[in-house]
């Protein structure tokens, strides 16, 4: 035990100072991030009066579930919801898939032509063909007010496909040499030991895309002219920017409301449609360092 004690390295006062600081500076840190998300929780949950007045809110003043009964009134919200579960599973599903068959090839040396084709890959990464292109080719397609046209247009990242490419090189060769002497052709090598060796990266790259599909509004934006067909976070939009005229389309009066006004209706409306993702997170938090990690060792 004397031993044990002797072998402990000594921490010095200025190592000690530089520890407490870096603790205190990512408490703040997080505190700051953190504090708009409760700060709109709880003005949701206050009072007309309390809201009115403003200022800071740790907690809720004049407690009250009337907010959030004018939002879910609101019939697009549960359209809205709809329409983003369904995007969301469609483009994290399908996204993920092509993302991992793009890397696949681009990680095989044998591969002709592969170094023009991750140069290629990267191009995409600095220049676009931007706005008006993307919308021309969606409407080329006949896919304008069609929810196909807020998942094919973002279904393959390059910055994904970088990261699974590096991965997939961290794998041996041997494990597919074996596989093809045993008669597995690529898809059986792909689908049978490659994607089940990847978890970790695929959850991280199904986090990435399940967050951007979530998120995306302008996709609505540019090719959704069917209110039905609007997404959560286009419903949120009109919401922020235009309450009085949405609640009352929904056939809510706020004015009427005696403790909802357009500032608590917008936290409430942000609210609903920032938990779903949040719950997804906790699902695939273990795999998310790790597969960050490992698919950027190797590039």
């Amino acid at each position: 035990m004397a031993e044990a004690n002797k072998n402990k390295i000594k921490t010095s006062i200025p190592e000690k100072i530089f520890t407490v600081f870096n603790y205190a500076f990512f408490v703040a840190l997080c505190l700051a991030m953190l504090y708009p998300f409760w700060h709109v929780l709880m003005l949701s949950f206050s009072s007309l009066e309390a809201s009115l007045k403003g200022g800071i809110f740790l907690y809720p003043k004049g407690f009250n579930l009337d907010t959030y009964q004018s939002v879910f009134k609101n019939p697009q919200v549960y359209s809205g919801f709809g329409v983003s579960i369904l995007v969301t599973i469609l483009g994290t599903v399908l996204g993920t898939l092509l993302t991992a068959m793009v890397a696949f090839p681009l990680s095989k040396s044998r591969l002709r032509g592969g170094k023009v084709l991750m140069v290629l890959v990267l191009f995409t990464m600095i220049f676009s063909a931007g706005m008006i292109p993307s919308f021309l080719v969606v409407q080329g397609l006949g896919l304008l007010n069609n929810i196909l046209a807020l998942v094919l247009p973002g279904l393959v990242s390059a910055y994904n496909a970088i990261i699974m490419k590096s991965f997939f090189l961290s794998i041996p060769e041997s494990l597919e040499e074996s596989a093809r002497i045993d008669g597995a052709n690529d898809l059986r090598i792909f689908f049978s030991i490659i994607l089940p060796l990847s978890k970790a990266t695929i959850a991280t790259i199904a986090l990435f895309n399940a967050v951007g599909y979530w998120n995306d509004y302008f996709s609505a934006v540019l090719y959704i002219r069917d209110t039905n067909l609007w997404p959560l976070q286009m419903v949120l939009r009109f919401m922020l920017t235009n309450t009085q005229q949405a609640m009352q389309q929904a056939g809510v009066n706020v004015i009427a409301q005696t403790n909802t006004n357009a500032e608590t209706i917008k936290a409430g409306t942000i609210i609903v449609s920032t938990i779903p993702i949040l719950c997804v997170y906790p699902f695939v938090q273990k795999y998310f360092v790790k597969g960050v990690m490992i698919g950027g060792v190797k590039g």
